[in-house]
């Protein structure tokens, strides 16, 4: 599995003195992700809603890597007051953001609000990661060369950018919001990747594959019991962070910037994920909605 090109060097490469930030990082893919990148020598920077869970899998990272150079930190990534102090910290505390993992998500979710008042899925999954990302961008552009992560799921395939209806107000279908969340992830790649052309950072999308993790956690039994009949053919989330691994630190990958990934190289993604003007007018929209100027 993978891409010749990087070759089998990315199962070896080294972390060390690398920063990297993981959003979810306290349970499934996040977490799987937090190990394996732990385990290359990485200062890891679990950012968690939920703490507690995070203390939990820290310690267990910890004991299992022997690299105690992990923290958690509170990130509530539907609250941007949350984000905002988030952020502060980590431009106050460190010199140095090498990678920055957009990977926390809310799949098909009951239809909720963020604090903010944004549809949870769109509002989590994109605008979230989004600012984040806002927030963070000069420190990583100075941390150069440098990676930026954004998962996204096969299911933006069957997304839609709502530009009239974003928050779901209108209707709610909770597949179809989640898929709009996605295909937002990767239009959001496509815009940024552009938009750092000529700078030392670079940036990729992916599909983790079909993992069994607490995402499913919102689905009804019929889906659970279908998934269920369906798990020899799903990943574990140790497999399903493989493709966050690899974007993380396969070699020679900088000039892929801008490309959605799955099982290791290179996929094709939806007619919709390619559209640039959509893209571009994703972004602006975003801008307006967090209240942010973001050229």
């Amino acid at each position: 599995m993978g891409d010749d090109r990087a070759g089998d060097k990315w199962t070896t490469a080294r972390l060390d003195g690398k920063t990297v930030i993981i959003t979810g990082a306290n349970t499934g893919i996040g977490k799987e992700t937090a190990r394996d990148l732990a385990k290359r020598g990485a200062q890891i920077i679990m950012a968690c809603r939920d703490t507690e869970k995070g203390d939990a899998a820290a310690k267990e990272i910890i004991e299992e890597s022997g690299n105690a150079n992990i923290m958690v930190k509170k990130l509530n990534l539907a609250d941007i007051m949350s984000i905002r102090a988030f952020a502060e910290q980590i431009n106050n505390e460190q010199q140095e953001v090498n990678i920055l993992i957009n990977n926390a998500g809310v799949m098909m979710c009951p239809y909720l609000k963020t604090e903010n008042g944004f549809e949870l899925q769109f509002g989590v999954n994109h605008l979230g990661h989004f600012l984040l990302t806002y927030l963070l961008i000069d420190l990583i552009k100075r941390s150069g060369p440098a990676r930026i992560i954004n998962v996204s799921s096969a299911a933006h395939k069957m997304g839609t950018i709502q530009f009239d209806d974003l928050n779901s107000e209108k209707s709610y279908n909770s597949m179809k919001a989640y898929a709009q969340s996605k295909l937002a992830n990767i239009l959001f790649t496509r815009e940024l990747a552009r938009k750092l052309e000529g700078t030392s950072v670079s940036v990729f999308t992916l599909h983790p594959g079909v993992v069994r993790t607490e995402l499913s956690r919102h689905l009804n039994r019929i889906t659970q019991f279908g998934l269920a009949l369906l798990r020899p053919f799903t990943k574990s989330p140790a497999s399903g962070a493989e493709t966050t691994n690899y974007c993380a630190v396969a070699p020679g990958l900088e000039k892929e910037s801008g490309q959605y990934f799955s099982d290791c190289d290179r996929a094709s993604c939806s007619s919709a994920a390619c559209d640039d003007e959509a893209a571009k007018k994703l972004w602006e929209v975003s801008c307006q909605m967090l209240e942010i100027d973001w050229q």
